[in-house]
């Protein structure tokens, strides 16, 4: 019979993803080692989806955790909890990984504390233990568990960073947005949009994403094009569907939406 619990974060349905490079080999042959793998990249380049493409390939249940400033250790671990049969563990996401032999996913992990993120290094090296100080349990760790953490070195400070000590834990997988013509693939499947439309729509994000450092803290990404495709395949019209999805969240300035507004306009004249 299956474990209830395992097949609970079990990805049923394959997830679409378009390989860029050799990502998805090298990714294999750190799981066949287990070894803890970092992804870096900016916002909305695909880090999440591929960590649920590679689940669903290889065929292990995925816990995701998305990290926090307020994020504890106990929150990663577990905690005692009361309840009315008293007092009773309750096992955290990366306890319940570890014993169910997931893979245990920290998306954004520099936002949580490096007090926090200290619980994760017996299960990063030749131990691969998690000691829960509080239960008095040492946990050995599945055979098939792994950690994968993702961040954003854009937004990087020194206030949010992982240590040295953290990061040559792990091995690393550095993700951008794709190039053009792979950009458009992705967007055109994804948002179920004519693909003339999606060229149209990463040239957009072309334009923006040079304005990164001069009045942008970050680029429109590849999900935000999605929203965009999505929108403009239920029927929106085009300048209206990106000046929601593409202009809106990414700036307050009005002269930037301006420039972004402007960008638009030249591949969507609004009706």
């Amino acid at each position: 019979m299956p474990d209830p619990l395992i097949e609970q974060f079990r990805i049923e349905t394959e997830p679409f993803y378009r390989p860029v490079a050799n990502e998805v080999a090298l990714y294999e042959a750190a799981y066949a080692r287990r070894m803890p793998v970092m992804l870096k990249g900016p916002t909305g380049c695909g880090k999440s989806r591929f960590v649920e493409y590679m689940a669903y390939r290889l065929g292990r249940p995925l816990i995701t955790v998305a990290c926090n400033e307020d994020m504890t250790a106990s929150d990663l671990v577990g905690r005692f909890l009361l309840d009315k049969d008293g007092t009773q563990w309750q096992d955290g996401p990366l306890t319940t990984a570890a014993r169910i032999g997931a893979i245990c996913y920290l998306d954004e992990v520099v936002e949580a504390r490096q007090d926090t993120t200290v619980v994760i290094h017996p299960l990063t090296d030749h131990r691969r233990t998690l000691p829960l100080d509080k239960k008095g349990e040492l946990i050995q760790a599945h055979p098939d568990f792994q950690l994968v953490i993702s961040y954003n070195p854009g937004y990087q400070s020194l206030m949010k960073d992982l240590k040295q000590s953290t990061k040559q834990r792990f091995g690393g997988l550095t993700f951008d947005y794709p190039e053009a013509a792979v950009e458009s693939e992705i967007v055109s499947t994804e948002a179920g949009v004519d693909p003339k439309v999606a060229e149209k729509l990463v040239q957009i994000a072309h334009r923006a994403r040079n304005l990164k450092g001069h009045g942008l803290d970050e680029g429109i990404s590849t999900r935000l094009l999605v929203y965009a495709g999505q929108m403009i395949a239920e029927g929106v019209e085009p300048a209206l569907a990106c000046s929601m999805t593409l202009v809106t969240p990414l700036t307050d300035d009005p002269d930037m939406r301006e420039t972004l507004e402007a960008a638009v306009a030249t591949f969507f004249v609004a009706e």
